[in-house]
């Protein structure tokens, strides 16, 4: 029997869940006044700290080259520091279920962009996949958010690029993955990148007073950070297992988890359209997942 380390599908649900856990953790921290870039920071910094330790008691020996260096920034941008910037302003407007649907898309956008950058070759069930996952999306921006608050146009759209920025990521890091390289170090190092992009930008935009308003969140602080470690231990893990089309379905889990959260936990309530589109995006998702299996 496979351990968890070594299971696609283990992989897939550890790390969904642990991706999902943010949803909701990032609305308590904006509506309690943290600014999306500094959440963003906690979490990069958090994560790419906690699993730098991880590696220096481990011993490991960093060899650092141009090559990992450039990947490191490149997946630090799209990867992290802009999915999540866009993710956290968008929750308060959107609520964190709504959001988390945003996530489900990424497996069709991943799809897509594999094919115009010919990673992937289309086939009849692909294409098919794709279309339903867009008229899905359709439907769920047409309620845009919460029932009986709807948001600005502009938050969805913002909603919409967090899938398109995910996708881009998936298919970067696989493309571009260093020979060589272990999964926790590319952890380590695209997300101290991402730290350093968003500390750039906090101090640039709000300065360093912002970073006070943490010090009355400190448990909050704690479990974003242990979760966002362990979940990213696993993703770079489920990337080189997976795949980047598999690795694209943790927001599946994700989504679910936020909409459980953000349902149950946080008084969220979303129109009936808002479920019937996350269903037909999971039908998307389920197609273009059998389309990847077919052509393998």
């Amino acid at each position: 029997m496979k351990s968890v380390w070594d299971s696609a599908f283990g992989l897939l649900l550890v790390t969904g869940g642990l991706l999902g856990l943010t949803l909701p953790f990032g609305k308590i921290a904006t509506v309690s006044g943290v600014p999306a870039m500094l959440w963003a920071f906690v979490i990069s910094f958090g994560a790419g700290g906690v699993l730098l330790i991880v590696l220096l008691v481990r011993r490991h020996r960093f060899v650092i080259s141009a090559r990992k260096l450039r990947y490191f920034a490149v997946a630090a941008a799209i990867s992290y520091a802009i999915p999540n910037l866009l993710m956290f302003s968008a929750i308060p407007h959107l609520g964190a279920g709504y959001t988390g649907i945003m996530f489900t898309l990424s497996p069709v956008v991943t799809l897509v962009l594999s094919i115009l950058f010919r990673v992937k070759r289309p086939n009849l069930l692909g294409i098919a996949g794709i279309a339903v996952g867009f008229v899905g999306a359709l439907m769920v921006a047409l309620t845009r958010g919460e029932a009986g608050q709807p948001a600005e146009p502009f938050w969805v759209l913002i909603g919409l690029l967090i899938p398109v920025s995910l996708a881009a990521g998936n298919i970067y890091r696989t493309y571009d993955w260093p020979e060589g390289t272990g999964p926790i170090e590319l952890a380590v190092g695209s997300h101290l990148a991402s730290a350093a992009m968003l500390l750039a930008g906090l101090l640039w935009f709000e300065g360093g007073s912002a970073f006070g308003v943490l010090s009355g969140l400190p448990l909050l602080v704690l479990a974003q950070v242990a979760s966002a470690s362990a979940m990213f231990a696993f993703f770079f893990r489920l990337q080189a297992v997976g795949g980047p089309v598999y690795l694209s379905q943790i927001g599946y889990v994700a989504a679910a988890i936020g909409l459980v959260a953000g349902t149950f936990f946080l008084g969220e309530r979303y129109q009936l359209l808002t479920w019937a589109g996350a269903a037909i995006i999971t039908a998307g998702v389920v197609m273009t997942t059998r389309a990847q299996s077919r052509e393998a």
